[in-house]
């Protein structure tokens, strides 16, 4: 498969997801380009500059703190600048807020967007990328979140560890919202080509539904878990950012659970949502209608709705 050539990605806020994805796609030398941009041009500066004393040991990088005129050619253009959640703060008022503040992002993108995939990063996930979407007019397919690819590898983790299984081995999707009502795609979740419970039989472990509904549970509250534990989640999303740019840069055709507008697949439309999709060098090249079982497919529309009401409260900022 063709690799992008001179490939050139520019990473919107220097905070600490935003600098964890630069270090990590500089530690993987994913572009030959990168530039990080903040409205604390000092931030950027200096994180600019803690991992360019790290090249020497990794490869050539042109690696440089920007404004947004740097995002002229870009292959892809990360959204990760945010507000974070207060206590006692609701899901709508956040919305608001980082909304806001994503239409601004959005606007001084476009004055020199010229080609590219934008990737959004920042949350509620799902609302900002439906409305990037509309905001800028382009082909739905060069618009993504990075929605539950994390929370799909979380939840992988968790069902590799109870199943003593090496995560690799483990297949499976968060699917829906990325928040409270996403959920496990059961019925296409397999371990070398077995169903969760086959597998589970064939290997001598105790498996029911009640270990089901704890792996959803604490595969939904992991990030809340880390916040609650360090302050803040970063590491984890920077590496699965990373491989949505591999993904696209490569043009490897891999199947993710990424956020993208649905069109009318599932019956649904009017939201963008996390569903299995192929990426590459265009973004989003097919969005993938698996089969659901009722249950789930009644679990994804209810999603969409969540999703929905939520973009209807910001839908006018």
């Amino acid at each position: 498969m063709k690799t992008l050539k001179g490939s050139k990605v520019a990473i919107i806020g220097a905070g600490a997801v935003g600098a964890t994805i630069a270090f990590a796609l500089s530690f993987q030398q994913l572009c030959s380009e990168l530039v990080l941009i903040d409205v604390n041009v000092d931030k950027a500066q200096g994180e600019v500059l803690d991992i360019s004393h790290g090249l020497p040991f990794l490869g050539h990088m042109d690696i440089h703190a920007g404004d947004y005129s740097d995002c002229v050619d870009c292959d892809v253009i990360i959204i990760t600048a945010g507000i974070p959640r207060k206590p006692g703060e609701t899901r709508l008022d956040l919305a608001k807020k980082n909304v806001t503040l994503a239409h601004t992002i959005t606007n001084s993108i476009m004055k020199y967007y010229t080609k590219g995939i934008i990737l959004v990063v920042s949350n509620p996930c799902d609302v900002i990328t439906y409305m990037v979407q509309m905001w800028t007019g382009l082909p739905s397919n060069l618009v993504i979140g990075s929605g539950t690819n994390l929370d799909s590898a979380r939840f992988r983790s968790i069902l590799s560890e109870k199943l003593e299984v090496d995560v690799r081995n483990v297949h499976g999707y968060i699917l829906g919202e990325h928040g409270e009502t996403q959920f496990p795609a059961w019925s296409q979740t397999h371990i070398a080509g077995m169903s969760v419970e086959d597998y589970a039989r064939s290997a001598g472990i105790s498996f029911t539904e009640e270990d089901k509904a704890d792996i959803a549970a604490e595969t939904k509250s992991s990030g809340a878990q880390i916040i609650k534990l360090k302050g803040a989640t970063y590491n984890g999303i920077a590496v699965s950012v990373s491989a949505l740019i591999q993904s696209i840069l490569k043009n490897e055709h891999t199947i993710r659970p990424v956020c993208s507008l649905l069109t009318g697949q599932y019956g649904i439309e009017g939201c963008s949502m996390n569903v299995p999709t192929v990426i590459g060098v265009n973004g989003v090249d097919k969005i993938l209608e698996v089969e659901l079982t009722e249950s789930e497919l009644a679990s994804l529309k209810a999603s969409a709705e969540s999703i929905k009401a939520a973009i209807e409260g910001v839908k006018d900022l």
